[in-house]
């Protein structure tokens, strides 16, 4: 592709009224001529949907697996850190709004155009064993990721996407077959706190975390905790409940402090006995592996079944692991994960 080039995005097609329907996330835009979706980053140009964010990267690094975060998968290893500006949420609290919400900076037009080709280079001098699609919502560089995907699993490295969970059904069909672990960040277990903090649909994330984990993919989950939003016992109850009942009580949770960012800096940071709360709740419901983040403690596993520490972590930096083939050495129980 020339850098100069528009790139035609996947997934949409045209209305009888002229407008086109993207079907990238279940926002479903119906994007009139020359306006954008809700992300920001996909065009109508006559008649045409486009990428703008298509190879136009606004970060890369080669971080620690954990830092996802993925406590039960390749523990340890690095992965190979990507992401395009934008995002389909608007979520009042975001961590990493500098980069995924529309503004000047982060413009694709102002970035260079570094092709999936160039990028997978650097993902082979790294010795990574995973992409990870994050800091942003990877759904709205999906053409990007897709492509990088293929690349990656011929080579025996794995694809991880740290998302919302938002994406479509159609969307999912066509990268379920490349996507080999997810960290599915669910808000709240309230559909009026979901639509009024973020603009999306409790449902439609359920759903694809369901469809996640119905594919093989690893799926971990991870809520932030926001004082007075989420932080009631009713939705960290129905949360706890709905991983154990339809994502398996094998599933790991992380349940993470909230720090004050500019565009949301009326609530204070969460309490830590509000996430020590959190996490007895998660346990009483059944749940095997819980974590805290954003905070010391909390991040090392246990076996479920004789209690043993089997990896030790300093926040995101691994310590030690004495799991032996994925088993405790001590009652040989299996701990889920990829290890």
């Amino acid at each position: 592709m020339n850098p100069n080039e528009k790139q035609e995005a996947q997934l949409w097609q045209h209305l009888p009224d002229g407008r086109i329907l993207c079907e990238l996330c279940s926002h479903f835009c119906m994007i009139s001529e020359g306006k954008k979706g809700l992300c920001k980053e996909r065009q109508n140009i006559e008649g045409v949907l486009y990428s703008l964010n298509y190879g136009r990267l606004i970060a890369a690094h080669v971080d620690p697996i954990e830092k996802k975060p993925l406590y039960h998968f390749l523990p340890g290893s690095q992965s190979f850190s990507i992401a395009s500006p934008g995002c389909n949420l608007r979520c009042a609290w975001c961590q990493n709004w500098g980069i995924s919400q529309a503004n000047e900076r982060n413009d694709p037009s102002r970035l260079k155009y570094v092709s999936p080709e160039e990028v997978f280079k650097h993902v082979l001098r790294s010795k990574a064993k995973s992409i990870a699609y994050t800091y942003t919502e990877p759904t709205v560089f999906f053409e990007y990721t897709l492509q990088l995907s293929k690349m990656a699993r011929a080579e025996g490295i794995k694809n991880v996407y740290v998302s919302n969970g938002f994406m479509s059904e159609q969307m999912l069909d066509l990268y379920l077959p490349w996507l080999d672990a997810a960290n599915i960040d669910i808000k709240a277990f309230d559909d009026v706190v979901y639509r009024k903090y973020s603009g999306a649909r409790l449902q439609a994330v359920l759903d694809n975390c369901k469809r996640l984990k119905d594919a093989g993919v690893w799926l971990e989950v991870t809520t932030l905790l926001v004082p007075g939003v989420n932080d009631d016992d009713n939705q960290i109850q129905g949360l706890a409940n709905f991983i154990v009942e339809q994502l398996g009580e094998e599933t790991p949770w992380h349940l993470s402090r909230y720090f004050p960012q500019a565009q949301f800096s009326q609530i204070e940071a969460t309490p830590i006995k509000t996430v020590h709360h959190a996490m007895a709740i998660g346990k009483a419901a059944g749940l095997k592996y819980i974590y805290a983040g954003n905070m010391s403690g909390g991040a090392d596993t246990y076996c479920p079944s004789c209690e043993a520490v089997l990896v030790l972590r300093d926040r995101i930096f691994l310590q030690g692991n004495h799991l032996v083939n994925g088993k405790c050495p001590h009652c040989e129980s299996k701990i889920a994960g990829v290890w």
